[in-house]
């Protein structure tokens, strides 16, 4: 009786040591592949027909079927790259998105550091505030800032009495107007991740910094930021991100990109040559280079992560 006991409980123990959907390699797996399968449906497939797109002539004609596709290879990417309406689209892209993220660190990271300073009522005045501006909307905030800013009936322009000035009538008070709209929208973000940074530092440490003499400048540069950067670094790739594909405050503020596309950015430039101008492959090529851009700067977040995360 005894060994037959040993035998069935070593019979019942043997498939669990030789499963290999068990072992550590495969169950996060298991767990993830219903994301990945639907991610990959959802994103794969679309970046694959952009990508084809692009090395074909696909204009109007060829959309209505009137004329076969052309394989144009890397021609529609030498065109584009040859024009300098490009270069010139793409640096103020790169600019505009910096001015955004430099301005929305300095916003959120003030706004936190209020946040730690001012008693419950303001703070939770503030928090609801800043979730308000965090849901509108981007069609419906970018309405509003154009009212805020009209020329005839906005509060601004008479507030601050210059009479019927046009803020999108010139290039730079345009992405001026368009930045602040796009701070506004995405400043929550970063003061609420920072804010719960905060909170985390111990107290003794900000305590023993306070005595030391150091002004809250100070303390901020020298202790809290060293403290902070791995969410600095998040908040920061993020709004890279996120403000490089700007597209619907662009659109909807500047009417379209500007009086003579004097404010486009690269993704309503884009939606320009793919769906004004029915060349969709030189739409679909500029989609690809943004979509290279974003990439290295992901894996660029990705190796400041892994780095971060072997110092600790």
């Amino acid at each position: 009786m005894r060994p037959a006991a040993r035998g069935s409980r070593g019979a019942r123990r043997s498939p669990t040591r030789t499963s290999p959907l068990v072992s550590g390699g495969w169950t996060p797996w298991l767990y993830l592949a219903p994301a990945l399968v639907v991610l990959g449906g959802l994103l794969v497939y679309p970046i694959y027909q952009l990508g084809l797109i692009s090395f074909f002539r696909y204009t109007q004609a060829q959309v209505s079927g009137g004329e076969p596709t052309t394989f144009e290879g890397f021609g529609n990417y030498a065109e584009l790259f040859g024009d300098p309406r490009f270069w010139q689209v793409l640096l103020a892209t790169v600019l505009f998105a910096a001015a955004c993220v430099v301005s929305t660190l300095a916003v959120g990271c003030a706004l936190a550091v209020l946040l730690t300073r001012v008693r419950a009522v303001p703070r939770l005045a503030l928090m609801l505030a800043a979730m308000g501006a965090w849901a509108t909307p981007a069609v419906t905030g970018s309405t509003v800032w154009l009212f805020l800013f009209d020329p005839d009936f906005g509060p601004v322009n008479r507030i601050l009495g210059i009479g019927d000035h046009s803020w999108t009538y010139g290039r730079l008070s345009a992405f001026f107007l368009v930045l602040l709209e796009v701070v506004w929208c995405s400043f929550p973000f970063v003061m609420v991740t920072v804010y719960a940074g905060i909170r985390a530092v111990p107290a003794e440490v900000l305590e023993a910094a306070s005595l030391d003499g150091a002004s809250q400048w100070r303390i901020w540069r020298s202790v809290l930021a060293p403290i902070l950067r791995p969410i600095l670094v998040v908040v920061t790739i993020q709004s890279v991100i996120w403000d490089f594909k700007v597209f619907t405050q662009i659109y909807v503020m500047t009417n379209g990109g500007g009086i003579a596309g004097q404010n486009l950015v690269l993704n309503v430039y884009a939606y320009q040559q793919a769906f004004a101008s029915s060349q969709y492959s030189l739409g679909s090529a500029i989609g690809v280079v943004m979509l290279l851009i974003l990439l290295a700067v992901t894996l660029v977040y990705l190796r400041l992560l892994r780095r971060q995360g072997e110092e600790l």
